[in-house]
């Protein structure tokens, strides 16, 4: 193919540039495509339109007979017209037998443009009707639908629908502006339409048309104009209209948003007795009905579900759930209870709390979830339960009847609201008394100002708690504008206690005693803040003799301020924060302000005076201002940043924020932090920047030598160090020992501490450990950190063959630049045993990796001795290894993204869903996406035909009785895969490639979903 390619391409005639290149044809067809369109724009630049036109069709001819002869599917009838004939359209026949008309687009369908119903341009309304009757399927997305603005398009509408082909509408009821008529119209047409409820957030507000063409010629509309008469005709408009010959990646991302959406809980499909319900704007009070909707987890909701499941099954049965105000603890909470319910013989709930208001929504709830209108008794003021299977209970309540006359083991599952209460007595007595066998406390605020302890109730530990990105980007919490602003103090001056940072006293000297840096923080503050003299402020500083000082400064500068601490007397504590929230003082100045107690919503300007690395610290000093407030858009933030010791650890605070490593957050600031929920911003100033990357850079012992110092420090004589406690007690990842090709084992012979004797492949192996970072399921680790302590080893020829799979698994990656051609799993299994100081580290590796699990992975039903979990992570080399005979180490290699594996019955499809190692390319990401927890859309290899064996494999998979295991990673910087499947085939469209939607028989973790997924989940 590569000589006739050569040959012929040079024989166009004389006025042809000559052209050179070389096609490999073992190459993929679509890198073979990029090299042919390069080498015919070389070919034609330089000729005219009509010369470019006649060596096109030459040019087209040739590659097309060239493809036949090499047997890349081309038909002979596919070949250019030789005429230069142009295929405009494919309709059916009058009953005359004349074709049918199709009028053309207002604008060709290769031109992309902006559109103003500017003068002599075809109105959008217009624009709109004349695209229909070309298009397979119409997909649009419309905040608002007014009658006036679907009239002039219904008839054409109708005709696409009558004619088979389909039409989707999501739209909202924002702002009351949606009509019910035009709604009714729509589907009483055929139309299927879904509409989303909320008014809470403008979470839709988008006005876009999409028309699909599988002729590839597919278009959108994206802009301004709602579906109304003025938005269509007269308004003052600007809309996109995209190309998909032009800007394909526009389209696909287009359709993948709008799967994502169409797929979601949020739209509903349309009732029209149900839009009058929840439409309706009056009521003569609050409503409490059994809702017809199935309650379900958000998913960020059932991420935290989840971690408490998880954290169950590692045998631990109190847990605490710590998730914003307003994220829907109560939700699951109840949900939960659902779960626990279906597994537990009696499952007796006490459902406690402070408030009867709390106690009749939270029951509400469960009767919600569980589908029972009569679930549940109340425990509170005059009512008593009869039955006390099901109680809601207040602590007033259960305290004032006695808590000691209540059987311990009554409850099986107790639950307990805003659990920071706990602290008091009256809980105490209680949860010191009851033996559930489940507990569950639920709290937006774990930390109390007056240090008095909650989190022995659950050794010490969270179960699961709400991420900061996740709140603010479900709309939980108030975006926020973070400001990092050098102050040009020099920390470095106060002495540094390991273990406990900068000396208090010291600190507060340095600053309560300077004036200057008082007058440029208050520069700052008016410089930055939209209006000083209307902000509401909190302050976090040093000391109480700082937090007085600032309040004195800022008073002295027109801001009326005040401080208050741990001493003010609590009447003038919630004077102080009352007068903050209706603006009589702009700013309150405390050296700790954690409680619920000081929780003032209106907040939206926030100064961090008080130089902290803790990341809690950080986050809950954020969180203060992030509660959300009719009126309030977004909290702003003043971080004032000085030069620290190296001890001083920054990355901590941001990594808690931005999350990654060291590595990743330098590259998020010096980026300027692309990356973030959608209303928040960040920015360091020039001076900011270079010190908190400095510090990230510095703080912690870069190269191999500081490490070893490092190590030497806290191993401090003694002959015993492990892995895991060098990196809790120097704050380094897995990735500062593993990298450069570095081994634990290496760090200790750095460090000069004593390690075991050292086998004849030791470095390879050594290397081939930091292979296993990625091991994140408890079947490896456990049955891995087993064999690594027994020495000889495992026995291959004893073991099942789940177990020598499981073995297989681990050898390829430990043996793969030592093992020879042909080596049994036996031999590899003798090579690493004869390794003593390997196998140490391999069960210490095990040991950190342990503490990584942090998800609940089923395993392959179908497949039970395929050592897979479903959402843990695997090499190709491992995924593999587990469908391996057992017998043979070597495993064949696999660089393409789809394998066969006819033996047993499966596809393995490999997905990178960025592709371009984290940096944004709007070409990426919406060929595979996750449209929803439980649909995965994947896009098959470009020779894959719909009717070819391996297209109707996957789409009879079911059938035929094989297996599709779908595994994913984000970007090409990731070794390893999630699994996501088994995947059951839901759906197709197209033809080389062919886009499938598979449906999961595991929904996605939140996270998981998150981070695949083309919508913010």
């Amino acid at each position: 193919m590569t000589a006739a390619l050569e040959g012929q391409l040079l024989d166009l005639g004389p006025n042809v540039v000559p052209i050179r290149g070389r096609l490999d044809p073992e190459e993929a067809p679509d890198r073979i495509a990029l090299h042919l369109s390069t080498l015919i724009r070389r070919a034609i630049s330089g000729l005219d339109a009509k010369q470019r036109s006649e060596v096109g069709i030459k040019l087209a001819r040739q590659v097309g007979e060239l493809l036949i002869d090499a047997g890349r599917g081309v038909a002979p009838g596919d070949l250019a017209s030789i005429a230069g004939d142009v295929l405009r359209a494919i309709v059916g026949l009058r009953p005359d037998g004349a074709p049918e008309e199709l009028a053309l687009p207002a604008t060709p369908l290769l031109d992309t443009t902006l559109l103003t119903n500017a003068p002599g341009e075809p109105r959008l309304g217009f624009q709109i009707v004349s695209e229909i009757p070309s298009a397979d399927r119409i997909d649009v997305l419309m905040a608002f639908v007014r009658q006036t603005g679907i009239r002039p398009l219904m008839e054409v509408l109708r005709k696409h629908i009558d004619e088979g082909r389909t039409l989707r509408l999501l739209t909202t009821t924002y702002t009351g502006s949606t009509e019910l008529a035009a709604l009714e119209t729509l589907t009483k047409a055929g139309a299927h339409v879904r509409v989303s409820y909320d008014t809470s957030t403008t979470r839709l507000h988008a006005k876009a048309w999409l028309f699909h063409r599988t002729s590839g010629f597919s278009t959108a509309f994206i802009g301004s104009s709602n579906l109304t008469h003025s938005a269509q005709i007269t308004g003052m408009e600007w809309n996109v209209r995209v190309s998909g010959a032009r800007n394909p990646d526009v389209i696909d991302k287009f359709g993948a948003i709008f799967e994502s959406y169409w797929a979601s809980d949020e739209f509903r499909p349309f009732d029209s007795d149900e839009f009058k319900e929840l439409t309706r704007t009056t009521t003569t009070g609050p409503l409490i009905f059994l809702s017809p909707v199935e309650l379900r987890p958000e998913p960020f909701q059932s991420r935290l579900l989840e971690q408490i499941e998880l954290a169950r099954m590692q045998g631990r049965h109190r847990n605490l759930l710590v998730s914003a105000t307003g994220t829907g603890k109560t939700v699951m909470a109840a949900l939960d209870y659902v779960r626990l319910r279906n597994r537990l013989p009696r499952a007796r709930l006490l459902f406690l709390a402070h408030r009867k208001e709390i106690l009749d929504q939270s029951q509400a709830t469960f009767r919600h979830a569980l589908r029972d209108a009569a679930f549940g008794e109340s425990w509170v003021g005059g009512d008593r339960p009869s039955k006390f299977e099901h109680v809601f209970a207040s602590i007033q309540s259960l305290t004032a009847s006695g808590v000691k006359k209540l059987d311990p083991e009554h409850f099986d599952v107790v639950i307990i609201d805003e659990f920071h209460h706990a602290a008091a007595p009256t809980y105490a007595a209680l949860l010191g008394h009851l033996q559930p066998r489940e507990l569950l406390g639920l709290t937006a605020t774990p930390e109390r100002s007056d240090d008095q302890p909650i989190l022995h109730w659950f050794d010490g530990r969270i179960a699961a708690e709400l991420r900061l990105w996740d709140a603010i980007d479900q709309h939980r919490l108030c975006p926020f504008a973070y400001y990092g602003i050098s102050d040009g103090v020099d920390y470095r001056t106060v002495s540094w206690r390991r273990g406990r940072g900068y000396d208090q006293a010291e600190l507060s000297n340095l600053v309560t005693g300077d004036k200057v840096l008082a007058r440029r923080i208050i520069a700052n503050v008016v410089k930055t803040v939209t209006d000083a003299a209307a902000m509401r402020a909190l302050g976090f500083c040093v000391s109480v003799s700082h937090a007085r000082f600032m309040a004195d400064e800022f008073n002295a500068a027109g801001l009326t301020s005040t401080a208050v601490w741990a001493d003010t007397p609590n009447e003038q504590r919630q004077q102080a924060l009352a007068d903050l929230a209706n603006g009589q003082l702009k700013a309150v100045f405390s050296v700790d302000l954690f409680n619920e107690g000081i929780d003032v919503p209106s907040v939206d300007t926030l100064i961090l005076l008080r130089p902290t690395d803790s990341p809690t610290v950080f986050l809950q000093q954020l969180g203060r201002g992030l509660r959300r407030e009719a009126g309030k858009s977004v909290c702003t933030v003043l971080d004032f940043v000085g030069h620290h010791h190296k001890e001083f650890q920054l990355h901590r605070r941001y990594g808690a924020l931005l999350g990654g490593g060291r590595k990743q957050l330098a590259k998020q600031i010096e980026a300027g932090f692309p990356f973030l929920p959608s209303g928040c911003h960040m920015e360091l100033d020039a001076v900011a920047s270079k010190v908190v990357l400095d510090n990230i850079r510095e703080s912690l012992p870069s190269t191999w030598p500081a490490k070893a110092r490092e190590l030497q420090r806290v191993a401090d004589g003694s002959k015993e160090i492990t892995l895991k406690r060098f990196l809790n007690e120097t704050g380094l990842a897995l990735d500062d020992v593993y990298s450069g090709n570095h081994s634990w084992s290496d760090l200790l012979a750095e460090g000069g501490l004593p390690t075991s004797p050292e086998g004849r492949a030791e470095v390879p192996l050594r290397r081939a450990l930091g292979r296993l970072l990625h091991l994140d399921d408890p079947l490896r680790i456990q049955q891995y950190r087993e064999w690594a302590a027994n020495w000889p080893g495992p026995d291959p020829e004893t073991l099942n063959l789940h177990d020598r799979r499981l073995l297989h698994m681990l050898l390829s990656v430990l043996t793969e630049s030592v093992a020879k051609p042909g080596d049994t799993l036996t031999e590899a299994t003798a090579l690493v045993w004869q390794h003593p100081q390997v196998l140490v580290e391999l069960g210490q590796l095990m040991e950190v990796l342990a503490d990584r699990i942090d998800h609940v992975q089923p395993s392959l039903a179908n497949h039970p001795e395929t050592p897979l979990l479903v959402h843990a992570r695997y090499t190709r080399r491992e995924i593999l290894a587990a469908f391996s005979d057992g017998r043979t180490l070597k495993t064949p290699e696999w660089r393409e993204g789809t394998r066969w594996l006819p033996k047993e019955q499966v596809d393995l499809l490999t997905i990178t869903l960025d592709k371009t190692s984290g940096h944004f390319s709007p070409t990426t990401r919406y060929r595979d996406y996750a449209i929803s927890r439980e649909l995965l859309h994947w896009e098959s290899q470009s020779t894959t035909r719909s009717e070819s064996e391996t297209g109707l494999r996957y789409r009879q998979h079911s059938e035929r009785g094989s297996t599709i295991l779908p595994f994913a990673r984000v970007s090409t910087d990731d070794r390893a895969f999630w699994l996501l499947g088994p995947a059951i085939y839901n759906s197709h469209l197209g033809e080389r490639p062919i886009a499938f939607v598979w449906k999961l028989a595991e929904p996605l973790p939140g996270d998981l979903y998150a981070a695949f997924s083309a919508v913010t989940a």
